[in-house]
């Protein structure tokens, strides 16, 4: 992954090239390929295994039921039963996990925690799609986004959905605004959440 961004980097320093002034465009492109959903490796491996993958190949870190190390490197996935590996927690963290990927989600159910920090391509669709997945609405028990620049209060207040959800933490969003209509929705929706707040 190291050389490919070398690469990448010096065809995009190369001004003869109409498209390599912009890498963004590529970068997305290439993320998009990562998130793409390949349903019959979820039917082929189940969901665990194949959200893994997803996540790990987008730079996401799982962490499985009775183990305390975290799970970063691709080619260190663990092998044996395909039922014996339940994800935890999920560290999203500097990844790129977008809208797309999300339908790796639906067969988890045993997802307590997810960290999204510093996800660019989070958004608010993303977040409703979480709220919606009934494995998740019931197993999810804590949750943290962090520094995810397109996240507004409309995604947030789809949490609501989440109705295990006991802790929330919510830190350097610049597109949540009404943080008082947050407090109130989830006072009302979930009260006993204990809700974070450092917004500005």
């Amino acid at each position: 992954m190291m050389l490919f961004g070398k690469i990448s980097q010096q065809l995009c320093g190369l001004k003869k090239l109409p498209w390599s002034c912009d890498c963004r465009y590529f970068w997305g492109w290439l993320n998009a390929v990562f998130n793409k959903v390949d349903y019959e490796r979820i039917r082929d491996v189940g969901p665990d295994r194949a959200a893994s993958e997803w996540l790990l190949r987008c730079g996401a870190m799982v962490r499985y039921h009775g183990q305390e190390r975290w799970q970063k490197d691709y080619n260190h996935l663990p092998t044996g039963p395909l039922d014996k590996y339940k994800i935890q927690a999920i560290d999203a963290t500097d990844s790129c996990i977008m809208s797309i990927g999300f339908d790796y989600m639906e067969g988890l159910q045993h997802v307590e925690k997810i960290r999204l920090c510093k996800c660019h391509y989070i958004e608010d669709d993303c977040l409703e799609k979480l709220g919606k997945l009934e494995n998740l609405q019931k197993s999810v028990l804590e949750m943290e986004i962090i520094s995810c620049g397109n996240v507004t209060d409309k995604g947030i207040i789809a949490l609501y959905h989440l109705r295990n959800l006991k802790y929330l933490l919510l830190s350097d969003l610049p597109g949540v605004r009404e943080k008082e209509n947050i407090i109130r929705a989830f006072k009302t929706a979930l009260p006993s959440l204990e809700l974070k707040l450092d917004l500005k």
